[in-house]
């Protein structure tokens, strides 16, 4: 046995994690203010990911509206 590996058809198995309205609003506030307390040599491959992230949030948000 695989210790901590999921199994096929195991509930975890694959599935995107649903959030509510009001958990999307915490989290875009939480990555907005990590993206403001970068520091200038953070690799901009971060920077990017993030600015995706926080525009995926914005679109969802603004949809659900």
């Amino acid at each position: 046995m695989s210790g901590w590996r999921a199994h096929d058809g195991q509930g975890s198995d694959r599935q995107p994690i649903r959030r509510t309205t009001d958990e999307k609003r915490r989290m875009l506030q939480r990555l907005k203010e990590e993206q403001a307390a970068f520091k200038p040599w953070v690799a901009e491959a971060i920077k990017l990911a993030l600015s995706k992230r926080i525009a995926d949030l914005e679109a969802d948000l603004a949809a659900s509206r």
